[in-house]
């Protein structure tokens, strides 16, 4: 039985009042039994994937869905069950189909509702033509073989215009009972009520766009500040070469939202340090370089950016102290390279305060992240606090204002670093610059975590929960949020719990990334939490196979330092609200000035 489109679709979509949309290509069908063989999309760290990702089941079913169609976000909780059900047999993806929805986007949908079988996206059309379907939330069940063996609703309740009391008809049940017993479905095509889906293609370009005139503001705003010499970034684009040597990668990721890099959901965009294009600005440069990447023929008015001098680059200033590594590290040519830890060669005399830091590597792009902590070396043991890290695309820590970091006196600083290979033998050495605070502190730069360490993930395990909470003891103006796990992290939303019982979400990290460790700061006075507010961070943890990072889906996954274990961190960095410490700092050590005038 063949699947109709174009006008007999539209009509019904004026009918059932939905969105007027259209495939936007001519009328296409796919008959059932057809092999559909390999099908690529797109998964939520936004690598290539096809169904040969995913461990061998009996069948698979392929949901299309949405971010905004009504019956997509009804129908969920049954998909869900369903799941749960024939979990062992069959395996459910969330296929994407809108053009207009971003990965991250797709990826918060399924942390608002809890999905835990994979969520992917048709990013080009491909795979909605492949399987011949046209709506939202259409269902397809495929055999073992990739055979199409269903293609419709997922049952009789839900329409556009209303419900019915209770289902009178199974379809995707008794179809996927049908393909595990070997047997054809009963009914191998129903029609589908639901929003269309759009395969229209961006707006075509008039040819107007040049780089002079159009990209090239967007590249120096959004790109040049890491995609420069001398920086961890793969290339350079300070000038018209090197954008259109890149420019087939740049319009990809530009249309994936992936870069500029942001992991944070579009719900919550109340940060200072928020980055990303919006959709006039991704269009132009997909059309720029679809149309030829075109010059212009002015110059730029303002001259590129100076290349950064490889180790001689203090983003913060000349600083007053710096810490080197005492030995240089000898990285191989290819490899994955386990994280490196390393005590740097200086114990703090006393409670020194700090306004800013930065890492600095003599060979950037070797070095992914680094985190620095300080670990205690006298009376108070090896207790360890997080300082500042170093993420591409990230400044260096820099507050001031009488804000100011302390590290407690007889500390040493730890790095934990992330080398990458680059397909020759490299060396590294990293200092770490810090400069003492100016003036006088009236506020410690304080942070609280919200940390598992008993957590147990199961082998195989896709959508595994992990929760953590922290108490604040104080009254605190909150600063920002940073997110921390390692190869298997899957996505970290962050609440508080207010001593009046009210709860706010003040952060989804929905496409949580191992390389992109971002710190979320927020603008000035946007948060104050009173005392006995409590921090809750939720993650999930992906030790499924169909995780590209995996390094191992069959173990049991437990807390531990190397990125083959597991992290589940999530920090608050904040302000006690009513500190005023007043404290005058000696510029030339970081110590507290003591008053020794003559007391009346």
């Amino acid at each position: 039985m063949k699947t109709e489109f174009a006008l007999t679709a539209l009509v019904a979509v004026v009918l059932f009042a939905a969105p007027r949309c259209s495939l936007g290509a001519e009328e296409e069908s796919v008959d059932i039994g057809t092999q559909v063989g390999e099908l690529a999309f797109k998964d939520i760290r936004y690598l290539e994937r096809s169904l040969a990702d995913f461990e061998e089941k009996k069948a698979f079913v392929i949901v299309c869905m949405n971010t905004t169609c009504p019956l997509v976000q009804r129908y969920i909780p049954k998909l869900k069950r369903l799941e749960k059900t024939y979990r062992d047999d069959v395996q459910f993806i969330g296929l994407n189909v809108n053009r207009n929805d971003s990965i991250r986007a797709m990826a918060a949908q399924a942390v608002e509702f809890d999905v835990e079988f994979p969520c992917v996206q048709d990013v080009d059309g491909k795979t909605v033509r492949t399987l011949g379907v046209s709506r939202t939330p259409e269902v397809v069940v495929l055999d073992a073989d990739r055979r199409l063996r269903y293609r419709g609703r997922i049952d009789d309740q839900y329409r556009l215009g209303g419900s019915r009391p209770k289902v009178t008809a199974e379809n995707l049940k008794d179809a996927i009972d049908s393909v595990l017993q070997g047997k054809p479905p009963k009914v191998a095509e129903t029609p589908v009520d639901g929003c269309l889906i759009s395969l229209t293609p961006p707006k075509a370009s008039d040819g107007s766009e040049t780089f002079i005139g159009d990209v090239e503001p967007l590249i120096r705003k959004h790109c040049v500040e890491c995609h420069r010499p001398g920086t961890e970034a793969p290339f350079s684009l300070v000038s018209y070469e090197d954008v259109r040597r890149q420019a087939a990668t740049i319009a990809e990721v530009v249309a994936d939202q992936r870069m500029p890099p942001w992991y944070g959901d579009d719900e919550h965009r109340d940060f200072a340090n928020l980055r990303g294009l919006n959709a006039r600005e991704r269009e132009l440069i997909v059309r720029w370089v679809a149309n030829g990447m075109l010059r212009g023929e002015s110059e730029p008015d303002a001259a590129p950016p100076k290349p950064v001098d490889a180790g001689e680059k203090w983003e913060i200033g000349e600083p007053d102290l710096v810490i080197k590594m005492d030995q240089v590290h000898t990285l191989p040519a290819e490899g994955y390279i386990p994280y490196r830890y390393i005590s740097l060669p200086y114990v703090f005399p006393g409670d020194t305060w700090v306004e800013a830091i930065q890492l600095l590597p003599d060979n950037p792009r070797v070095v992914h992240h680094c985190n620095v902590f300080a670990v205690g070396t006298g009376k108070d043991g090896n207790q360890t606090k997080f300082l500042t890290g170093k993420v591409p695309g990230v400044k260096p820590f820099n507050m001031g204002d009488g804000i100011a970091l302390l590290i407690p006196a007889e500390s040493r600083l730890q790095l934990q670093i992330h080398y990458t290979s680059t397909g020759k033998d490299e060396k590294c050495r990293i200092s770490v610059g810090l400069r003492y605070h100016r003036g006088r502190v009236q506020k410690e730069f304080r942070q609280v975590a919200a940390n598992n360490r008993e957590f147990s993930i199961p082998a195989h395990a896709g959508h595994h929960r992990v929760t953590a909470t922290a108490n604040l003891d104080r009254n605190a103006d909150g600063l920002g949020l940073y997110a921390h796990m390692h190869l298997r992290g899957k996505d970290m939303t962050f609440l508080a719990r207010f001593p009046d019982g009210k709860t706010e979400q003040l952060l989804v990290v929905p496409n949580y990334n191992f390389d992109w460790q971002i710190s979320y700061f927020w603008t000035p006075d946007r948060h104050r939490f009173p005392k006995g507010t409590i921090l809750e961070c939720i993650a999930h943890f992906d030790n499924s196979a169909f995780n590209p990072y995996n390094p191992d889906p069959k173990a049991t996954v437990k807390h531990g330092p190397q990125t083959y274990h597991e992290m589940m961190y999530g920090f608050m960095f904040y302000t006690d609200s009513d500190e005023q410490l007043n404290l005058s700092i000696d510029p030339k050590t970081g110590l507290e000035l003591k008053d020794t005038s003559p007391q009346p």
